[in-house]
């Protein structure tokens, strides 16, 4: 399997061939939106901390 030098990928299926740790496009972007989702949620929450402390 032979990838150009670029990071740029002319379909999804050769994307998915290249995905680290054994991955899927799916587990990458449920894991991503989960992370996202959680340090979200944890920003929200010390900015609330910080003004009820105020």
């Amino acid at each position: 399997m032979r990838f150009p030098c670029s990071l740029a990928f002319q379909t999804a299926g050769e994307a998915s061939q290249a995905m680290p740790f054994g991955l899927t496009l799916e587990g990458l972007e449920r894991w991503a939106l989960i992370y996202l989702g959680l340090s979200s949620l944890v920003f929200v929450a010390v900015w609330v901390v910080g003004y009820l402390r105020r």
